[in-house]
């Protein structure tokens, strides 16, 4: 955690020390030595300087939030109403008289639901 919270000063600190770096590459090839090689340092600044903005934008999001998508609301049923084969396993969380069941099949896909069981926040994770 010490090193998440670190790491915007550690991105700002990096790009300080790449622009300098980036401007005096691309200076030197300009106008010194055959017009190709220029043109190719050129080309291969351009696409590391793609790469290293990519790397740090990818580096500030959480992706996982892409692929698993958070359960909006949790809704239940009455064990007579479900539609759940016999077999079918569930997460099983009981408190008081307030029991709930989560599907294994729902929660492999959502893999985390917060919910409030007899008054107690629970976090549902498989």
């Amino acid at each position: 955690m010490a090193l998440r919270h670190a790491a915007p000063w550690g991105t700002l600190a990096a790009a300080v020390v790449f622009l300098p770096v980036a401007l005096v590459l691309w200076s030197g090839s300009i106008g010194s030595g055959n017009r190709w090689r220029n043109q190719g340092r050129k080309a291969a600044l351009v696409t590391v300087m793609i790469l290293v903005a990519f790397s740090t934008v990818m580096a500030r999001i959480n992706y996982f939030e892409w692929m698993f998508h958070p359960v909006p609301g949790a809704q239940f049923e009455a064990e007579s109403a479900s539609k759940l084969d016999a077999g079918e396993m569930v997460l099983a969380v009981k408190f008081g008289d307030d029991a709930r069941a989560y599907p294994i099949r729902e929660m492999a896909y959502h893999h985390i639901l917060n919910d409030d069981v007899n008054g107690v926040p629970v976090a549902v994770t498989y």
